[in-house]
């Protein structure tokens, strides 16, 4: 697995290289993962961002959608804990609140701010 997020990582890092930019969807929940993935996009601006919801608004819709994902509270629990729980974001936004446009926004309003992004480079100093 460890080599499909080390792919994975290697092509963000070389279109980003090419000057496109890049928005990955990728719940880190793996500490040794996500310093491989810091390490591989070292010195390329990136803006980690923290996407919250609720478990119980997760859980609702959950159950109003498809059944690809589980609805059962320790799972979605664990699943929050294990990618939110170990470090910060540069900016964070909570879907129970805004919609994707005022989420985008706020992303948005960050990328044009100061200071430069940081938390993604910190991952780097988990142990792998």
């Amino acid at each position: 697995m460890r080599t499909l997020y080390a792919a994975l990582w290697e092509s963000i890092a070389a279109h980003e290289r090419l000057g496109l930019n890049v928005a990955v969807d990728v719940g880190l929940y793996d500490e040794g993962v996500a310093a491989d993935a810091a390490m591989r996009v070292a010195g390329l601006p990136v803006l980690f961002v923290g996407v919250r919801c609720p478990v119980e608004v997760v859980i609702e819709r959950r159950h109003d959608g498809d059944d690809r994902y589980p609805t059962e509270r320790g799972l979605v629990e664990r699943w929050e804990r294990a990618v939110h729980g170990r470090w910060s974001y540069d900016v964070e936004v909570d879907t129970s609140v805004d919609g994707p446009a005022e989420c985008a926004q706020a992303i948005a309003a960050r990328l044009a701010g100061d200071p430069a992004p940081t938390a993604f480079s910190r991952l780097g100093t988990f142990l792998r």
